[in-house]
C-alpha cells in the first residue's frame, strides 16, 4: 500500500534530517491516500509550518508520480527546484518534473503555475489528474492575478490599425471614456471605476467587427457583474490604462476544484474563510483534516495603548508621527512601519526622514543596521526574508482593505447584494490573514510590536486581531533602554 511505503520511506529520511515539525508522517500518510483513492482532500497547516511541509508532500510523489499535478507560485518553484529535489536526490529519490501547460507524455510530475493551470483547464488536459496545491489558501489571489487584464493605448491603436472601416467610432468611444475618466478623477493618482454603459457599448462595436488582437478577445469573455473594470490616469500624458479582473476567480473556472481529484493545502488564511471559498467552488471536500499542534511560540511583547485616535480624525497622523518617533528612539536594530495608505505613508517617510536622517528609507532591502523601513504590507510581507530580523514592528494603519480600491469596491458591492456582511465576511478575515506571517519575524528576533491604530481598543472587532496575534504580552508603557 502506498501510504506504508511512504511511511517506511520518510521515516528513514527523517532520521537522517531531523526535523522540529512534528506532521511529516501523518502528512505525508494523507497525501499518499489521496493519491492513491483520488479523492478530494482539504490539510488545514497551521501558520508556523510555513515551509516546513515540503519532504512530507514529494516523499509520496516520489513513490507515485502518475497523473500528479504540482501547482506552484514562482517562489515555490524555485525552493522546489534549488533545495528539495537536491536534497531528495542525495537521498536516493528520483522525482522526474515536467513544466508548462501541455501535459508530460510520461510518469513524470507535472509542474505549473497559475497562469498555466489556467490554460491546462480551459483546454481540457487536466481530467482525470490530481491537483496538488500547496498555500491554497493564496489560490484566488493567484489566479485573480494571473485572469487580470491590462489594456494599454496602444492596445487601442491595434485595434483601430485592425479596423480601420470602424476607426472614426473607436475614436469618438475613447475620447468620451477618456473625457468621462478624468473629469471622475478627485486627484491625480486616482483609479477611477468604468462605467458598465461604456463597456457594454464598447463590446457590441467588438461583436460587429469581428477577429481582434489580444487582449481584446479576453475582454470580450468578461461579465461585468463578475469582473472589477477600472482605470489608472496619466495625467501628465491624458492617457489611462484599463484594468480588469475577476471578483472571485473561482467562480470564473467553472469545475476546475470539483471535477479534478485535488490535495489543498492550507495555512495562514482563516478557516471559515477557506471554507468559504471552497464552498463557492463547489470542492467536494472527502476528507478534512487539521494538523495543529500546541502554541509553542514566544510571545510577542504588544504595545497597544487604550486611548489612542481613530484613523479618520485629524489628529491621527500627528498622533502617528510623535508615537513612531518615541519608538525608534534609541533603537539599535531594524524598525519596519507597516502602512498601506500611499499618502499617509510618504508624508511619515519624508517626517521621520527630516528627523533621523537617512537611515529612514523606503520599502529598500539594503537598510542600514539602524534603519526605519516605511512600507506596504505586501512588499513586507515579500521581502521580509531578504532582510535582518527587525527589532520592531510598528503597525501604522492594519491591513483592511480601502473600499477607495475598485476591486476592493466591486467585490463589497457584490457581497452587498447577496446581503452579507461584507465587513465581517471579506475585509476582516482577509487582514486577519496576514497578521500572523507579518509579525512572525518577531518571534525569532524577540523583537516588540507596536499597534497604533486606535480602532484596536475602539471597536468590537478589535479582539479578533488581539486573538489572531497570540501568543503575546501586554507592554504598558515604553521603558528607556
Amino acid at each position: 500500500m502506498l501510504e506504508a511505503r511512504t511511511h517506511k520511506q520518510l521515516k528513514h529520511l527523517l532520521l537522517r534530517h531531523s526535523s522540529p515539525w512534528p506532521h511529516h508522517l501523518t502528512l505525508s500518510r494523507l497525501v499518499a491516500r489521496s493519491l492513491r483513492r483520488q479523492d478530494h482532500t482539504l490539510i488545514q497547516l497551521e501558520p508556523s509550518s510555513k515551509d516546513l511541509w515540503w519532504l512530507a508532500l514529494l516523499v509520496p510523489l516520489c513513490l507515485e508520480t502518475n497523473k500528479a499535478v504540482l501547482i506552484l507560485s514562482e517562489q515555490q518553484r524555485r525552493r522546489l527546484l534549488k533545495v528539495e529535489l537536491p536534497l531528495l536526490q542525495s537521498e536516493g529519490f528520483q522525482l522526474a518534473c515536467w513544466e508548462g501547460a501541455v501535459p508530460p507524455s510520461g510518469n513524470q510530475l507535472w509542474l505549473m503555475n497559475p497562469i498555466e493551470l489556467i490554460e491546462a483547464h480551459q483546454q481540457g488536459h487536466l481530467k482525470s489528474r490530481q491537483l496538488i496545491i500547496p498555500e491554497a489558501e493564496h489560490l484566488s489571489t493567484r489566479l485573480r492575478a494571473a485572469m487580470a487584464l491590462s489594456i494599454t493605448p496602444h492596445d487601442w491603436e491595434q485595434l483601430r490599425r485592425a479596423h480601420p472601416s470602424a476607426d472614426a467610432s473607436l475614436m469618438q468611444l475613447h475620447e468620451r471614456i477618456s473625457r468621462s475618466l478624468f473629469t471622475h478623477a478627485t486627484r491625480i493618482d486616482a483609479q477611477v471605476r468604468l462605467d458598465g454603459s461604456e463597456i457594454m457599448a464598447l463590446k457590441d462595436l467588438m461583436r460587429l467587427l469581428g477577429p481582434s488582437p489580444s487582449p481584446w478577445p479576453a475582454l470580450l469573455k468578461t461579465d461585468s457583474r463578475f469582473w472589477a473594470s477600472w482605470a489608472e490616469l496619466d495625467h501628465k500624458l491624458l492617457q489611462w490604462r484599463w484594468h480588469l479582473e475577476p471578483l472571485e476567480p473561482l467562480q470564473n473556472l467553472p469545475g476546475l476544484l470539483r471535477d479534478q481529484p485535488t490535495v489543498l493545502l492550507t495555512g495562514s488564511k482563516p478557516k471559515d474563510l477557506v471554507r468559504a471559498e471552497l464552498d463557492a467552488a463547489e470542492f467536494p471536500a472527502t476528507v478534512v483534516a487539521t494538523l495543529s499542534e500546541p502554541n509553542l511560540q514566544e510571545p510577542i511583547p504588544l504595545f497597544a495603548p487604550r486611548r489612542q485616535p481613530l484613523p479618520n480624525t485629524e489628529i491621527y497622523a500627528e498622533h502617528l508621527l510623535d508615537q513612531c518617533r518615541r519608538l525608534i528612539l534609541g533603537r539599535k536594530n531594524i524598525s519596519v512601519v507597516l502602512l498601506n495608505d500611499q499618502q499617509l505613508r510618504h508624508q511619515l517617510t519624508s517626517e521621520l526622514a527630516a528627523e533621523f536622517g537617512r537611515r529612514v528609507v523606503h520599502e529598500t532591502t539594503a537598510p542600514e543596521s539602524n534603519g526605519v523601513i516605511c512600507c506596504r504590507w505586501a512588499w513586507w510581507l515579500e521581502h521580509h526574508e531578504q532582510l535582518p530580523l527587525p527589532e520592531q514592528i510598528i503597525v501604522a494603519l492594519l491591513p483592511l482593505a480601502s473600499v477607495e480600491s475598485p476591486l476592493t469596491a466591486a467585490r463589497v458591492e457584490c457581497l452587498k447584494h447577496q446581503g452579507r456582511d461584507w465587513f465581517r465576511d471579506l475585509l476582516l478575515p482577509e487582514a486577519l490573514s496576514l497578521l500572523a506571517p507579518a509579525v512572525d519575524p518577531l518571534r525569532k528576533s524577540q523583537g516588540r510590536l507596536a499597534i497604533l491604530d486606535g480602532r484596536i481598543r475602539g471597536r468590537s472587532w478589535g479582539k479578533h486581531v488581539l486573538r489572531a496575534l497570540e501568543p503575546w504580552t501586554p507592554l504598558q508603557r515604553l521603558l528607556p533602554d
